[in-house]
């Protein structure tokens, strides 16, 4: 019966101490979560008609692999314009940059030599042997004037007598009516060679030689550098156009931006894509870590780069180091999907912890516990 109440005894002594044990010890210190990964929206700047699907959900994709393409529709003849554009604007500048055609310089030279002969020959005025024979021709004029005056003074007097008849008379007076004519031509003629040129030739001679000359130096100067600089401004901005329509064309094939697993495509040929929007999901899997909620009670216990275990559900017995990366500076309450195992009303701040390794096992959306009881140093 001893032995009995003494059993009894020490069993009741252990039970209290290991529940007063249990009372003393602090809580542990576990935090759960969900494996998260970075999520990368992929779409086209441009949008457009689907041509072709190149990828299905879940698939391992690599940087730079096709996901899908868009039908090119009229940026074809978009581009082949703007390159028309680019080449008439370029055409433009090499013209004027090269300025005038030699032929089209001495042409113009040759107008402005003809001009610069013309004035001087009218600054000189007639030659000294024009007005000689211009002299010599009046001479002529008035010896054959005084033979008709003679013929005529003869005529008239047998005219007088009825020796002539008058058709003789008729025919000599024309002859000096003619040699009068002719000898006062000669007179004005002469006069005006020894005037010289008029003023008003002369004025005219040097307008249009000043226009000759203004003329060719506009050619030999080539053309202002402010139609140069707008050739050129031209030129640059049909370049910018083409380049733009190339480069709004490289987003007619959507490719892959990283390492990545399609996570969600709800795409098919024919189907017409917003520009700018999110077409596909995929999951950079290179980066994997735990999004946490710590209550604040316990928020002194954590700081950057902490090494941490974090246990998963389908892998319990096992072990993955992760560093806390993130801790929140601002503090929330709890979300209805997340639980800590205590202080489960009050405020907690948002943490992030980065896995080390585990990349080959672990999966986006598995549940987590962060075990900061076991955790280490930075």
């Amino acid at each position: 019966m001893r032995k009995v109440t003494l059993t009894f005894l020490v069993a009741a002594v252990a039970i209290v101490s290991w529940l007063y044990w249990r009372q003393a010890r602090p809580a542990a210190f576990v935090v759960s979560g969900f494996v998260e990964a970075d999520e990368v929206r992929v779409g086209s700047r441009v949008g457009g008609r689907v041509a072709d699907v190149l990828v299905a959900e879940g698939q391992h994709v690599r940087v730079g692999q096709t996901l899908f393409t868009l039908d090119p529709f009229d940026w074809q003849e978009r581009l082949a314009q703007a390159h028309a554009q680019l080449a008439a604007h370029q055409a433009e500048h090499d013209r004027l940059r090269a300025g005038y055609r030699p032929g089209e310089v001495a042409q113009s030279r040759a107008k402005r030599d003809r001009a610069a002969s013309t004035l001087e020959k009218l600054t000189a005025g007639p030659r000294p042997q024009e007005i000689e024979i211009t002299r010599e021709r009046l001479n002529v004029a008035r010896a054959g004037l005084e033979l008709a005056e003679s013929e005529h003074e003869r005529v008239k007097n047998l005219r007088a007598e009825a020796s002539a008849a008058k058709v003789e008379y008729d025919k000599a007076l024309r002859e000096l009516k003619r040699y009068r004519a002719e000898v006062a031509a000669a007179e004005q003629e002469l006069a005006l060679l020894e005037e010289g040129t008029r003023k008003e030739e002369l004025a005219e001679a040097r307008a249009v030689l000043a226009e000759a000359e203004a003329a060719l130096k506009l050619l030999e100067d080539g053309f202002r550098s402010e139609d140069i600089a707008k050739a050129a401004a031209q030129v640059e901005a049909a370049q910018a156009e083409v380049s733009a329509i190339q480069t709004q064309m490289k987003e007619l094939t959507v490719t892959s931006p990283c390492d990545c697993v399609v996570e969600a495509i709800n795409l098919r040929p024919g189907d017409l894509v917003a520009a700018n929007a999110p077409a596909l999901t995929q999951l950079d899997l290179s980066r994997l870590w735990v999004r946490t909620y710590v209550p604040e009670s316990r928020l002194g216990d954590l700081r950057l780069g902490q090494r941490v275990p974090v246990r998963v559900d389908s892998y319990p017995q096992r072990r993955f180091m992760g560093r806390v990366t993130f801790i929140a500076t601002d503090a929330e309450f709890t979300p209805r999907n997340i639980q800590t195992p205590e202080e489960r009303g009050k405020q907690v701040f948002r943490t992030k912890i980065t896995l080390e390794e585990g990349a080959d096992v672990v999966r986006v959306g598995m549940g987590a516990d962060v075990l900061f009881d076991e955790a280490g140093g930075q």
